[in-house]
């Protein structure tokens, strides 16, 4: 038996009338039309008096920490009793107007002040649209020219980087940056690897997504890791499988360019495995979460550790998963003694809306995701009725 069906630790923090909530949840997840039908009517149903609450108590209750900040730390105290540490993920998604830039990035130098000797917390992480307008990375990218007003707003966008990395920096807090789409990466790449430089001279203060459903990113690994040994700086990756598959498809498709992405989910496991055991080799240089919910994955990164003698709990290497999705392996790892972290995302719940749609559409796309889930929880209510 795989030590990750260890059911009975998996699921510890939950009663049985959760787990029957997250049977429920699951089996709706699993069939396509329901999560199709969820993403096209919640936007506008959550303003139907009592949707919200209902939308609270199952899909919001299963995948997010709370409304607030201080709504979540409750989740985080739990999961730290089981040895899981927690990032909290500010989700509200889908804003583009100044102001709420400006929210967002009040709300991560909150979150810094949080973290700071903070054992609970050990990362801070930010969007880089929660920062700025799509379509300004995007002519970045592009190299289009800005107006003026878009001058303005990109001035901004850089300037909320360094401000919550340098506070980072002086904090003592590790910052992580999400990924986008293709066509506004270039821009947020520039941007953080700026940051690195900046701040990552005596440790890894700020680290950078890749998401290798892309066939480009090992071989981008590679080049900031060389750039890193030639101007004396560390760095640090999250590295996931990643989020925006089927949409960068239809748009390489749509505008007639190569699509970016990996011809099959075969060469996307195995450049995953690739990148974590490249930065494993090189660990004193270099910082790794390992974002998956693949326990293949997670079974080689804890048979690298101990092939480099490196210990369970050595800083520079974590697991990560998130909250409410594959508490098989979250909880086991943290039993175990590895460093493990759940994405703890919070926010209001109609701001949230883009975020959950999201989560119950991967947990549908992702061959055997949702039937994992249900498997476990209908083997740990078993155990349970004896």
């Amino acid at each position: 038996m795989s030590i990750f069906e260890n059911t009975k630790v998996a699921f510890k923090l939950k009663s049985n009338r959760e787990l029957r909530r997250a049977h429920l949840l699951f089996e709706a997840v699993d069939k396509n039309w329901i999560t199709d039908f969820g993403a096209w009517s919640l936007p506008w149903a959550i303003h139907i008096p009592g949707v919200k609450s209902i939308i609270k108590n199952t899909v919001f209750a299963q995948f997010c920490g709370g409304e607030s900040r201080e709504e979540s730390l409750e989740t985080i105290d739990k999961l730290y009793e089981q040895n899981v540490k927690s990032i909290l993920d500010y989700s509200v998604e889908g804003k583009n107007a100044e102001e709420d830039y400006d929210r967002c990035f009040n709300e991560i130098m909150q979150v810094i002040e949080i973290a700071q000797n903070n054992p609970k917390i050990p990362f801070v992480v930010f969007k880089p649209t929660g920062f700025g307008d799509m379509e300004i990375y995007s002519k970045i990218d592009s190299k289009e020219k800005l107006s003026a007003d878009e001058q303005t707003s990109w001035n901004k966008i850089k300037e909320r980087y360094d401000a919550v990395c340098k506070k980072s920096f002086e904090k003592n807090v590790t910052i992580m940056v999400d990924a986008e789409h293709s066509w506004m990466q270039n821009s947020v790449d520039q941007l953080v690897e700026e940051m690195m430089r900046k701040y990552n001279k005596n440790r890894c203060v700020v680290v950078h997504t890749i998401q290798m459903y892309r066939h480009d990113r090992l071989q981008y690994l590679k080049d900031i890791f060389k750039n890193a040994l030639e101007e004396n700086y560390f760095i640090g990756f999250k590295v996931v499988r990643g989020a925006y598959m089927e949409i960068e498809r239809e748009r390489a498709a749509e505008k007639g360019y190569a699509s970016p992405i990996q011809p099959d989910k075969e060469s996307t496991d195995k450049d995953y495995d690739a990148a974590v055991e490249f930065i494993i080799q090189h660990n004193d240089r270099i910082s790794l979460f390992a974002g998956t919910h693949n326990e293949k994955s997670c079974q080689l990164l804890m048979e690298g550790l101990n092939r480099l003698n490196l210990t369970r709990d050595y800083h520079k290497i974590w697991f990560g998963q998130l909250l409410g999705m594959s508490d098989n392996i979250s909880f086991v790892l943290g039993d175990l003694g590895y460093n493990v972290a759940k994405y703890v995302p919070y926010g209001p719940v109609k701001d949230v809306m883009p975020y959950l749609v999201r989560r119950a559409q991967e947990n549908t796309s992702v061959a055997g995701q949702s039937s994992r889930e249900l498997n476990l929880i209908e083997k740990e209510l078993k155990r349970r009725k004896g």
